[in-house]
């Protein structure tokens, strides 16, 4: 019967991963070390930059200035030093990011009512430090420029007489705090599916070729459709046990929310997941080696990476590269994830993505089938 064949070869297929200690650490360790990994290292948030301090005025409203830019969590005032030498020299040994050089005369000027200014130097050698740096700096001299011009007002008695021209409140939606580990979690779900399966499927059935163990499959009853089906099933299996750890451990670890349909990500994750595996099979059909495969799933895993928005906005990169992620389908997939898991949304605001997510799998599973023949060839 089809189903007794179906299932000895998926049995056949679960015996030989268990019998592979290494196949089964990439399958269970890997997703759980790349999820603390990127769930605590890979972060866009700035927090306690070193800061070094030449304070040449020393006095109660330099102090009072330093207590502001210690109050926010964006610097720390690591070092004081005695010139503008120093702190160079700080940022030059990379000890340092960021240097605030205080004049002499800033206290006299501000308690005299005068426009005192001060000099903040940055480390421009990696930009996404820099220019969060900056706006926070100027952000805290502005909101303390504010505060001294009230309490000012306040001695003369004008401060009930002030208002602000304008006045901007801000909301947060979906990630009020704004933790990055809940923008990289579900975009590393995508990234462990078409990991693992698209590498575990072709090195699969390369495998066999190697170990000459093809030839048995082929004198067996199995039709070539079940050959297909009954390799792909366990690691099918693997990768939804897989994406169910990274969310677990998500949710319990990281305290990601889940504010939409969990049926609705596991049906969308399995459309996208038959993309990883047609492009594994069709991997499978071309490589001749183990290493090969595995070369050859890298290389495709380098666009999924970098063209898809999970480590870098796509609006922000060259329009000729915005329009080659188009053909990547992990850019669809995690505005899938993303908007489901963290902003509830529903089928109709993704349609477009499962569209593509459709077209993509069914181009691949149709290029594998066409490619992949019940023979040693």
């Amino acid at each position: 019967m089809i189903n007794s064949r179906l299932t000895s070869l998926i049995r056949k297929e679960f015996i030989q991963i268990l019998r592979d200690p290494r196949t089964l650490a990439l399958t269970f360790v890997l997703p759980v070390v790349m999820l603390f990994l990127l769930g605590y290292a890979a972060t866009n948030d700035v927090r306690n930059v070193p800061l070094a301090v030449f304070d040449q005025d020393r006095s109660a409203a330099s102090r009072r200035l330093l207590d502001a830019y210690r109050a926010a969590d964006y610097f720390q005032l690591a070092y004081e030093v005695g010139s503008e030498e120093e702190i160079r020299s700080l940022i030059d040994r990379n000890t340092a990011r960021a240097g605030l050089v205080i004049p002499p005369d800033y206290g006299e000027k501000i308690t005299a009512g005068r426009p005192a200014q001060i000099a903040f130097l940055l480390d421009g050698s990696d930009p996404n430090v820099a220019n969060t740096a900056l706006a926070a700096a100027t952000m805290i001299g502005q909101s303390y420029a504010t505060n001294l011009m009230v309490e000012r007002l306040e001695r003369v008695g004008q401060a009930g007489s002030v208002q602000m021209p304008l006045e901007v409140r801000t909301r947060v939606l979906y990630n009020p705090a704004m933790v990055s580990a809940y923008y990289m979690i579900p975009g590393l779900i995508g990234m462990i599916l078409q990991l693992l399966t698209t590498m575990l499927t072709a090195s699969s059935i390369v495998r066999e070729r190697e170990r000459g163990t093809i030839e048995q499959l082929i004198v067996t009853p199995l039709r070539s459709w079940e050959l297909v089906v009954g390799k792909l099933i366990p690691y099918v299996l693997i990768a939804f046990f897989d994406m169910l750890e990274i969310l677990v451990i998500g949710v319990l670890v990281f305290k990601v929310p889940i504010n939409g349909s969990l049926g609705l990500f596991l049906a969308l994750s399995a459309l996208f997941l038959i993309g990883s595996l047609g492009m594994g099979l069709l991997i499978s059909t071309v490589a001749r080696t183990q290493q090969e495969a595995m070369l050859t799933t890298m290389f495709t895993l380098y666009p999924s990476i970098f063209l898809s928005g999970f480590l870098f906005p796509l609006a922000a990169m060259p329009q000729i590269l915005q329009w080659i992620s188009y053909a990547v389908p992990m850019r669809y997939f995690l505005i899938i994830a993303r908007g489901v898991i963290l902003k509830g949304v529903g089928l109709s605001d993704i349609w477009a993505e499962v569209v593509a997510l459709s077209i993509f799998s069914l181009i691949m599973m149709g290029a594998a089938a066409a490619r992949f023949h019940k023979r040693l060839d």
